[in-house]
């Protein structure tokens, strides 16, 4: 697209007059130089460059006001004239600082992940700031909005922040393109920069200059993962030296982090994914230091593991960390086409990544992270559609799946409301009074989703309470199939009523609460029955061989554990 740049510049005489032409020039510098003179002359009150793109594609020309100044360009009240601005940043040296640097990564993320750059690479690039002003609106549009943003938490107008904010970044650009004329940015081989930076350590500046040299290698990078790749080598032929070798290993760093929490680049660099927990999986490897498993993995990730494994880059580590939460929070499903492999993934990482908790994440942050996250999974939307298609006695099931599977009090106790309508539906009660279902397997079914319930993280109140509706129900269920009165009838001793009402305590059949303590209540009836101690010890007798009574009496006990009989109480009942 070819494009003709001149740059126009406008004063204006008096208090009120308005902006004439004053001349137009090819040369950015010759502009600036020519307004500012014009008002160190005093022969204007106010001047402003304006630069003008013609695009002979479209005809159009692409107009950006690039410097303004002036001394009475409205007037104000002597106290707000004197009064400095509140502005995030104040000389252009601010704008390379690590929120300034944040905050800007933000507003141009689109322009940065379209040209493959970082924001250190931007400011310290005069071809691509020069790109980024033929933009125009792009730029204008992020001054706005931080100073919106500024302007509401101070009493200073929004055009008056815009009017500095500009200012600020024409003395930010001006500073790159004459650095870039005069040469102070070296364009060293990747092997050289161990040497550059112990030049440079000694300087004010040093890192402004070497950042700028990594800037100017780092054009030659056809991809992201090269881009990784170059830094690293940069990183790993850093000097010994204590001050050279961190400012090799902090520049590194700084622009590994700005790569590593960029989404086009972190695309790119772990390579497409199915779905977000897929994704998710992938950074967790990374920041775990894991190796990845894929066999296309570029070289550059490859390397960042290794880095990671030995607990280097703090800040790369710190910046997939970041992203790894912001990836949790957010509303976006890890698995879409399915609740349970959602929750499956959610599990599995959750499991994985809280072997990285440390300085780089925090405990905190990650439990906040997931409790947000299983929030989104309790709502009536998801859990209804989870449910809706299953039988009464899977519908709980599910429910305490989801339960197992998400953390958070609030989470846990707005999934307990599903339950318990669930239970007292009359769908629920007529499964579990369906005769044509054998009723030992009702019993043993029911029994296990109260099982499952009491090991829950519910309240201890609802927990309670969902528990005795099951019990409840399994009393009701053994009356009405007489379950214990046709073992009474069927068993000919008290020995084998005993053993059978133990297979049903300890095979898992029954409730806790009521039907339990009414089947141990019967097991210490028949344990009291005179000659039981006796008739049980030839029940365990082998033909030809002595009876172990000593083992058969810690069977016994031990029969009684698991059955909720303590070996006291057991003693005290047996009848010899």
């Amino acid at each position: 697209m070819a494009r003709e740049i001149h740059y126009e510049v406008f004063r204006r005489v008096g208090a009120k007059g308005g902006w004439s032409l004053h001349e137009v020039v090819s040369s950015r510098d010759i502009a600036l130089t020519m307004a500012q003179e014009l008002m160190t002359g005093e022969q204007a009150t106010g001047v402003k460059v304006v630069k003008e793109t013609y695009n002979d594609e479209t005809g159009d020309y692409l107009t950006l006001k690039i410097f303004e100044d002036g001394h009475n360009q409205m007037r104000v009240a002597p106290a707000q004239e004197e009064a400095p601005h509140t502005l995030p940043c104040f000389k252009p040296d601010d704008l390379y600082s690590y929120h300034a640097r944040a905050t800007m990564s933000r507003l141009l993320i689109e322009y940065l992940a379209r040209n493959k750059i970082t924001i250190t690479e931007l400011i310290h690039r005069a071809d691509m700031l020069e790109k980024l002003e033929a933009t125009g609106t792009l730029l204008q549009h992020a001054i706005q909005k931080v100073a919106v943003a500024q302007a509401a938490t101070t009493t200073t107008g929004v055009q008056k922040i815009i009017k500095s904010l500009n200012e600020l970044t024409t003395q930010a650009f001006n500073r790159v393109y004459r650095d870039q004329r005069k040469g102070l940015f070296p364009d060293p081989r990747s092997d050289q920069f161990s040497e550059l930076a112990q030049q440079l350590s000694v300087q004010g500046d040093a890192a402004y200059v070497f950042n700028g040299a990594l800037a100017r290698h780092l054009k030659e990078a056809k991809g992201w993962d090269e881009k990784v790749l170059m830094l690293i080598a940069i990183m790993e032929n850093a000097p010994s030296q204590d001050a050279p070798r961190n400012l090799v290993l902090s520049s590194v760093d700084a622009i590994l982090s700005e790569i590593l929490g960029g989404s086009a680049a972190l695309h790119e660099l772990i390579g497409p994914a199915e779905n977000l927990g897929q994704a998710l999986n992938h950074l967790v490897t990374l920041f775990l230091g894991k190796m990845p498993s894929e066999e296309s993995t570029g070289k550059g990730l490859v390397a960042l593991s290794h880095h990671f494994a030995a607990d280097n880059l703090p800040e790369a580590r710190t910046a997939i960390a970041n992203r790894i939460i912001a990836e949790f929070k957010s509303n976006k499903r890890l698995c879409p086409e399915s609740l349970v492999d959602e929750l499956k993934t959610l599990r599995a990482m959750a499991n994985r990544i809280v072997l990285g908790v440390g300085k780089y994440l925090s405990h905190e942050d990650l439990i906040a992270a997931f409790t947000l996250r299983s929030r989104r999974l309790v709502v009536q939307e998801a859990v209804g559609k989870f449910i809706a298609e299953s039988g009464p006695d899977e519908k709980i099931e599910r429910i305490l799946f989801i339960e197992d599977n998400i953390i958070g009090a609030e989470n846990k106790r707005q999934l307990s409301t599903y339950i318990l309508p669930v239970v007292t539906s009359e769908n629920f009660q007529g499964f579990f009074h369906d005769p044509k279902l054998p009723i030992l397997h009702r019993l043993q079914r029911l029994a296990n989703l109260q099982a499952r319930v009491r090991r829950s993280g519910f309240i201890d109140v609802t927990r309670e309470e969902i528990s005795n509706r099951l019990d409840m129900l399994a009393v009701q269920m053994e009356a009405r199939g007489r379950l214990f009165d046709s073992i009474q009838a069927r068993a000919t001793s008290p020995v084998e009523r005993a053993q059978s009402l133990l297979k049903l305590a300890t095979g898992g059949m029954l409730t806790e609460g009521v039907l339990a303590t009414r089947a141990r209540a019967l097991i210490l009836g028949h344990l009291s029955q005179p000659g039981f101690l006796t008739g049980y010890m030839a029940t365990q007798a082998k033909p030809g061989e002595a009876p172990d009574n000593e083992k058969a009496m810690a069977d016994l006990m031990d029969t009684l554990g698991r059955a909720g009989i303590t070996a006291e109480t057991g003693l005290k009942s047996i009848a010899a």
